[in-house]
């Protein structure tokens, strides 16, 4: 079964979202990761609003922040950049990108949906769900 509909294939994705306070539970979206297995996409858009996170915490360790949503991002790219998920397949990268976890970059929920373009598509959900 190739996955397609209508020249469509089946996505997954997650909002990556920064809980500056775990204790507080105040969060704001910086960020996606959409995982297409059809073609064996992975992909992570980040975008990091330094003021809306101040506004949430005025200490928060921006350029911390900023060293997680790097290392989504090259997670998702694979190869040496990936440290020890660099032998793993798109999707092993992605399930483990959106395992729940306490830090201060969290994964959402996963959704799905359908897409003739992943790359088009973590671009427009960037824009939707994040700026």
């Amino acid at each position: 079964m190739s996955g397609q509909f209508g020249g469509r294939d089946v996505f997954e994705y997650a909002v990556l979202r920064v809980v500056p306070r775990v204790e507080r539970g105040e969060l704001i979206n910086a960020g996606i990761v959409l995982y297409c297995r059809a073609r064996s996409f992975v992909a992570a858009r980040t975008h990091l609003d330094e003021e809306r996170l101040r506004a949430l915490d005025p200490t928060v360790d921006v350029e911390g922040v900023r060293a997680a949503l790097r290392a989504v991002e090259c997670v998702c790219l694979g190869g040496d950049a990936a440290g020890q998920a660099a032998g793993d397949d798109a999707g092993r990268r992605f399930r483990w990108l959106v395992a729940p976890r306490s830090t201060v970059v969290q994964p959402g929920p996963v959704h799905t949906g359908l897409t003739a373009d992943p790359e088009a598509e973590a671009e427009r959900l960037l824009e939707v769900l994040v700026r």
